[in-house]
């Protein structure tokens, strides 16, 4: 630690010992930077907001919709700063007065589009911010143009939401009608040709086409009903499959008789199978000879009409009989459909080439007619909604703060700038001067002059001064103070001239 506190005081010595270069430094540095901070043209912004509207309720109704708006205000934001609007502005403020030359001109327009940004604060508040820091202009004419800049972008925002989508929608008619009028004569060519097929060809005008759809019909109808009738007879098929395994007859009430005696065999086997014995157990085979010696008898005994009618049985008998009843009916629709198809063929095939040019001809006239109705649908919708954006202004605007004129520049900052080249001169003078101690062999302590050499140093002679000397010193410190009194006070003159410019200007 003491030799870092003697390295420091060692710096120090050597510094101002070396003042007059410290100070003259300082002052080549200061000079210098001041001079470059001064060349800083000063910049001035322009701000300015203004307010979209988005409600309307008629243009909701005509399918005008919220994104529909959002999309051409942000189409607007977007093409505001292209460079044809750009290069408007630079024509119309004091941008221009230099331009001679293309190449002027698109520089201007690049510079500008860094100096101009619109940016959203809100979905309908947009905030315009134009700068200016022309060098060839002063500090009132460059606050003057950003003003200017922003008044001419808003001139131009209401020219683009006033004009532009009339501009547009009448261009986008025209189109359709154009579309319109070349589907009129390919329908009117089609009408014509249709109506010479049906003069030389008019039995072919009176069923030709209409033998095709109906065949083509026919066959549709044909799948469906397979279709039907597969599953109808599915269901018959399971329907019989219940009968099979339904009893027409159960025992009576007292449980006697083969019938009786053959369930309640039945339902001890189920016993002994739910509690777990196997088909190998004593019990079971018993229970199924018996099962099997009793089939008989009670098959006997429902023969004869013995016991009651089953009503299960009797349910799924009326339910078989309305199902076959469904398949014979899809059946007999089948075959009616085969006959008709099997007629339409025979027509068809008579002349087929004739048929398909009927077919042909009516195909292409119907295709044109729904494009001409869909045109002329399209044509009336885009009217109507180009008369309520022209004559009701869907997108609706206006200024809530108009273009704000610059009172103080906001870049550079120049009274910072100018301190902070006065610290950079300073601390560049002090080390200016450490360094040239560094390279001249001087000992500022007799403690640094034994670490540099490793002998001991027996003692120091301390400098004694004359009374000539002292005076001498007194009025090189006086000149010293002097001359650093004067940059600070140069700095003082400079930041005192920057706020007059700038009371100026406003």
């Amino acid at each position: 630690m003491t030799n870092l506190y003697e390295e420091l005081l060692s710096a120090l010595h050597s510094v101002w010992t070396r003042r007059w270069i410290v100070l003259g430094l300082a002052w080549a540095i200061c000079l210098a930077g001041w001079l470059v901070v001064a060349l800083i043209p000063n910049s001035y912004e322009s701000r300015a907001r203004i307010f979209i509207q988005l409600d309307d309720a008629l243009a909701e109704q005509v399918g005008i919709g919220v994104a529909d708006k959002k999309r051409d205000i942000e189409r607007i934001r977007q093409t505001l700063t292209s460079a044809v609007n750009l290069e408007k502005v630079v024509r119309a403020t004091r941008l221009g007065d230099t331009i001679q030359s293309p190449k002027q001109m698109e520089a201007a327009v690049l510079k500008l589009a860094d100096d101009v940004k619109i940016v959203s604060q809100q979905d309908n508040l947009f905030e315009i911010t134009a700068t200016a820091s022309n060098s060839s202009f002063s500090d009132a004419e460059n606050a003057k143009l950003a003003q200017d800049v922003a008044q001419k972008l808003i001139d131009i925002f209401r020219e683009e939401n006033l004009s532009g989508d009339r501009g547009d929608m009448v261009e986008t008619l025209e189109f359709v009608n154009q579309q319109l009028k070349q589907r009129e004569r390919e329908l009117e060519a089609a009408e014509q040709k249709r109506s010479v097929f049906e003069a030389q060809h008019p039995e072919m005008a009176q069923g030709g086409a209409v033998v095709v759809q109906r065949l083509e019909s026919s066959r549709a109808q044909l799948r469906d009903v397979d279709a039907d009738l597969a599953a109808a007879q599915s269901a018959l098929a399971a329907i019989d499959g219940q009968l099979a395994g339904t009893p027409r007859s159960i025992a009576g009430g007292s449980g006697s008789g083969a019938q009786g005696s053959l369930a309640r065999a039945q339902a001890e086997l189920a016993a002994m199978q739910s509690r777990g014995l196997t088909d190998n157990h004593p019990d079971v085979i018993a229970a199924r000879n018996q099962i099997a010696a009793l089939k008989g008898p009670a098959a006997q005994e429902a023969a004869s009409g013995g016991g009651a009618v089953n009503p299960a049985y009797s349910s799924l008998q009326s339910i078989r009989a309305e199902r076959q009843a469904n398949v014979q009916a899809l059946q007999s629709r089948r075959a009616g459909l085969q006959s008709d198809i099997a007629s339409l063929t025979a027509t068809a095939i008579s002349d087929p080439e004739m048929a398909a040019q009927a077919q042909r001809i009516n195909r292409d006239y119907d295709v044109l007619r729904q494009q001409y109705d869909k045109l002329l649908q399209d044509r009336e919708e885009l009217r109507l909604r180009g008369e309520v954006k022209t004559e009701r202004e869907a997108v609706k605007f206006e200024v809530v703060d108009p273009p704000t004129t610059p009172r103080s520049p906001v870049a550079p900052n120049r009274p910072l700038l100018l301190l902070g080249v006065l610290v950079a001169g300073i601390c560049g003078g002090c080390a200016g001067a450490f360094a040239l101690s560094k390279v001249r062999s001087v000992f500022s302590t007799t403690a640094s002059l034994e670490r540099a050499t490793g002998l001991p140093v027996l003692g120091a002679i301390s400098r004694n001064l004359t009374d000539r000397g002292r005076a001498l010193r007194r009025k090189r410190l006086k000149y010293f103070y002097s001359a650093s009194a004067a940059l600070g006070g140069l700095f003082v003159v400079l930041l005192a001239v920057e706020f007059i410019q700038r009371g100026m200007v406003a």
